[in-house]
């Protein structure tokens, strides 16, 4: 019965409260997911969210990706902070029709076979490349190499995520064998 629940609540997220989102097959949202995207958002299939995670930034994200617990993917320049005599907390947000400040166009793009870990925070203008590991509490500024894992705070190269290159080889050929679309 839980599981029913489940689906029938995911099937309500992306067909009715999310449908102006692109969003692929095989979606589930934990409790308390916000979703919000200026212009665009296109998620893939086999697509993961955990509880109280939130996205708040115009994104691309790739299939099979994993968002844990209270990840954040948000804007860089949400708030114009740089308006002359207005607090920041008055200032324009991007979310305004006439926000025409820094980082309208900016988004985050998460390629396919990604894991990113809980409490972690992803800053638009961000790639991040195919199977990588973002580590739980880090935050990510800058583009993350493919099949890498990075954490910290500013996110740095930890370590590749296979040991050898004929491990990430081999994975690559069964990933793109098994779930590559044709």
């Amino acid at each position: 019965m839980r599981k029913l629940l489940k689906k029938i609540r995911d099937f309500y997220l992306v067909k009715v409260r999310w449908s102006k989102y692109e969003i692929g097959k095989n979606f589930h949202a934990g409790r308390n997911v916000i979703i919000w995207a200026k212009d665009k958002l296109q998620i893939g299939d086999n697509f993961y969210i955990g509880r109280y995670s939130f996205i708040e930034s115009n994104a691309t994200i790739g299939n099979n990706v994993i968002i844990a617990n209270y990840v954040c993917l948000v804007g860089r320049y949400d708030h114009h902070y740089q308006q002359i005599g207005i607090p920041t907390r008055l200032a324009s947000q991007i979310q305004d029709d006439q926000y025409n400040w820094k980082g309208l166009h900016l988004k985050i793009t998460i390629e396919d076979d990604v894991w990113i870990g809980v409490g972690s925070i992803i800053l638009s203008g961000v790639t991040i490349g195919k199977g990588s590991i973002i580590a739980a509490g880090s935050v990510v500024t800058k583009d993350v190499e493919p099949y890498s894992i990075y954490g910290g705070n500013p996110a740095k190269k930890i370590c590749p995520r296979f040991d050898s290159e004929e491990q990430q080889a081999e994975h690559i050929r069964m990933y793109d064998l098994n779930y590559s679309k044709k």
